[in-house]
């Protein structure tokens, strides 16, 4: 498989309305050698509808600086409009990247066929690698089994990231998955479940917390060391939920400002600071 592993989908520091490129760069620094597999910029944990076209550049461009070619990087790419997503892809490609995150169209609630036709499009426009991103409680909108089976198919379309927030569909998927594509989790508090059904890995947010943790739950479950994988995974189970009371990411961007990686929790509108309450609970879990 391309994809095994964790992948940290990147939070963007902001400070006064303009990113913090300082924090940024020592976010990085501080994964490159946790033992993670990427890094996912610009997706929903970095805020992207609030991001401007510079800045999209810009982040581009320092991510690859900064993670010098250790590790590998997908940058989130994705709407509703299939030629604004392809003519977006065009300006990633400007840039040495190993591929993109596109989400379902969201919003139009396109049916099978026309989520089938999007990504198709995008696969004949790009050589660069796709994860397929499917979470209909945000999208509106399910990719289906069949659906992800018959995008598998082509060449470039090498995983999944799944948050379809339905585990008979995730099981039935995870034990029938398609010959060379992996399928990683994007909902974090099932990632342990995920890999005792044969899944590859997950795209988990909230591993930017406790990150090797995280790589050693995974390492575990690939030696077969499962009870070993459990207890460390009781560890971390305990505070995935709380990282996703209020709206992903101001509570991991507190709790990152708390370990002194970044300098500022400022998130941007529609997003708010995290409450007192949620504060207080994270401050007796983590801290």
């Amino acid at each position: 498989m391309r994809l095994q592993g964790i992948y940290v989908p990147l939070i963007t520091p902001f400070k006064e309305d303009n990113v913090d490129f300082i924090s940024y760069k020592k976010l990085i620094n501080n994964y490159l050698d946790s033992g993670i597999n990427g890094f996912i910029p610009l997706g929903t944990t970095g805020e992207s509808p609030t991001i401007s076209d510079y800045e999209f550049e810009d982040v581009i461009e320092k991510t690859i600086e900064y993670t010098k070619g250790k590790l590998p990087i997908y940058i989130g790419v994705g709407g509703n409009n299939t030629k604004k997503v392809i003519e977006q892809i065009k300006i990633v490609e400007k840039y040495k990247v190993d591929g993109i995150l596109s989400v379902t169209p969201y919003y139009s609630r396109p049916d099978q066929r026309g989520i089938y036709e999007h990504f198709l499009k995008i696969s004949e426009s790009t050589p660069l690698d796709i994860i397929l991103y499917n979470i209909p409680y945000r999208a509106g909108r399910n990719i289906e089994n069949n659906t992800i089976y018959k995008l598998s198919e082509l060449k470039n379309i090498i995983g999944l990231k799944d948050s379809c927030g339905d585990i008979k569909q995730t099981t039935d998927l995870l034990l029938n998955h398609p010959k060379d594509f992996s399928i990683l989790t994007g909902e974090d508090a099932l990632f342990y479940t995920t890999l005792t059904l044969g899944g590859h890995g997950g795209i988990l947010a909230s591993s930017h917390l406790k990150t090797k943790t995280f790589v050693e739950v995974f390492n575990h479950i690939k030696d077969n060391n499962h009870k070993l994988a459990l207890e460390k995974w009781k560890e971390l189970y305990r505070f995935i939920p709380l990282l996703f009371q209020e709206p992903n990411p101001a509570p991991i961007k507190y709790c990152l400002k708390r370990l002194s990686l970044i300098e500022s929790d400022e998130v941007r509108l529609p997003l708010m600071d995290i409450t007192e309450d949620l504060k207080n609970k994270l401050e007796r879990v983590i801290f």
